[in-house]
């Protein structure tokens, strides 16, 4: 957080309470989609772009015009068709007449100038004219004829596309799909939905949107998200995510050789860990957890995990690759694990364990000593201004939770062995987990 933690607990709080508006106010027109809605919502929150996919007619262009009257943000629709040009996205200069009766070349901006741009259709247009938004997207700058433009903050690319047709579209380029923080898809509502839908779109009443939060307190949002803390297992975890997701020669995981040609790149666990933080401060929290890495990882990595023919040979599906995943890397709370380590290797067994533990101890640690550990560093971390508990903080805490709980026997005794020394030896034997699993 930032030097100033009482502000950014307060905007934290804006942030909850922001999102239950914005919420509150597409719910006069979005009927459903609560999934999709609370991805677009993180989406914005993180100053990303994202992909949407569905069958027509389930509100995608609906839902990204409301959101953008919502925040008051300029909006920009693009239909993308197979005669789209680059320069149609962009803009281009155009010769104009001065007041003086010269002409000179002027710049006419595209509709990409604008705070949130619709790429409808994305994938009905060529790779040339997609690639009009690369620069755009990850740069927040367009350069035409080797002069470059500002995009104005906030700056989001909502695209889209229809899953059934494949005649007459152009996949998009895998450098672009990276671009996309997430793929949303969008899929047919239940049937009371469905009837809402048409009781509400068949009447008189057309519903208004009020504006209920503005594009300073959108990107005070956004710096936000980028002060909220992680802990370093969480980094390492969604970097193992998108690390085991690709195919390696070597080792790696074996549905993932077999079914996969491409898997993710270091942009998916980016992604992983800041709409982690996105969704950690829109429930309230202060610090990005795994569950929130878990719950982010269909939309993070199905547009960006390629299966092989074998795969689709044998039906299996981006999702179902990405749930396998999910089981094949652990993300057990590892500062916990740690402890709980600690106290069963102080313990001597007669089926493996400790060798010095079993030569010089007759009792060990029970698990009130892991309790202590864990509640004692926890302790530590707020008193040194950090928001998380480390592998550190019980480290550092062992000597005083243990050393009364270890009692060593008389060879040990004898040896001249301390309980201090043991405990020492047992930092030294129990590691922190490199994965940080």
């Amino acid at each position: 957080m930032s030097n100033d933690p009482v502000a950014d607990v307060a905007l934290a709080e804006r942030i909850q309470e922001g999102r239950e508006k914005i919420l509150s106010e597409l719910r006069k027109i979005i009927v459903g989609q609560d999934e999709a809605v609370d991805h677009v919502l993180l989406t914005l929150f993180v100053g990303g772009n994202s992909l949407l996919v569905g069958v027509p007619g389930l509100a995608k262009t609906l839902l990204v015009r409301a959101i953008s009257q919502v925040l008051d943000l300029d909006f920009s629709r693009i239909q993308f068709t197979p005669d789209l040009m680059p320069s149609d996205i962009t803009g281009t200069d155009i010769i104009q007449q001065r007041e003086d009766g010269t002409r000179g070349l002027v710049f006419a901006p595209g509709p990409v100038f604008a705070n949130v741009v619709l790429a409808d259709e994305i994938n009905r247009t060529p790779p040339k004219t997609q690639a009009a938004l690369l620069e755009a997207m990850e740069e927040k700058r367009v350069t035409v004829q080797a002069k470059t433009y500002d995009l104005s903050p906030p700056f989001f690319v909502f695209a889209t596309q229809n899953p059934i047709e494949l005649e007459g579209t152009y996949p998009l380029p895998e450098a672009q799909l990276d671009r996309f923080m997430f793929h949303i898809r969008m899929e047919h509502l239940e049937e009371d939905e469905e009837l809402d839908v048409v009781r509400s779109t068949t009447g008189e009443t057309t519903p208004e949107l009020d504006r209920v939060i503005s594009r300073d307190d959108l990107l005070a949002f956004q710096r936000l998200v980028r002060r909220v803390p992680a802990a370093e297992p969480v980094l390492r975890y969604a970097v193992s995510l998108a690390r085991a997701s690709r195919p390696s020669r070597e080792g790696g995981l074996g549905f993932v050789n077999d079914w996969v040609s491409y898997g993710a790149s270091v942009r998916a666990a980016q992604h992983l860990v800041l709409g982690g933080k996105a969704r950690a401060l829109s429930q309230g929290r202060l610090t990005v957890s795994f569950d929130d890495v878990k719950a982010l990882a269909l939309p993070v990595l199905r547009h960006r995990i390629l299966v092989n023919f074998r795969a689709e040979s044998e039906g299996r599906t981006t999702d179902e690759l990405i749930a396998m995943l999910l089981d094949a890397v652990p993300a057990a709370e590892p500062v916990l694990r740690y402890a709980v380590s600690l106290a069963r290797a102080s313990r001597p067994s007669r089926e493996g364990g400790l060798g010095f533990v079993n030569d010089w101890v007759s009792y060990g640690a029970s698990v009130r000593a892991a309790q202590h550990l864990v509640l004692g560093g926890k302790a530590r971390a707020l008193s040194q201004g950090r928001l998380t508990v480390s592998f550190d903080d019980v480290k550092a805490l062992a000597l005083p939770v243990l050393r009364h709980r270890i009692l060593v026997n008389f060879r040990a005794e004898s040896e001249g062995r301390t309980t201090d020394e043991l405990i020492a030896m047992l930092l030294d034997a129990v590691p922190v987990p490199a994965s940080g699993m």
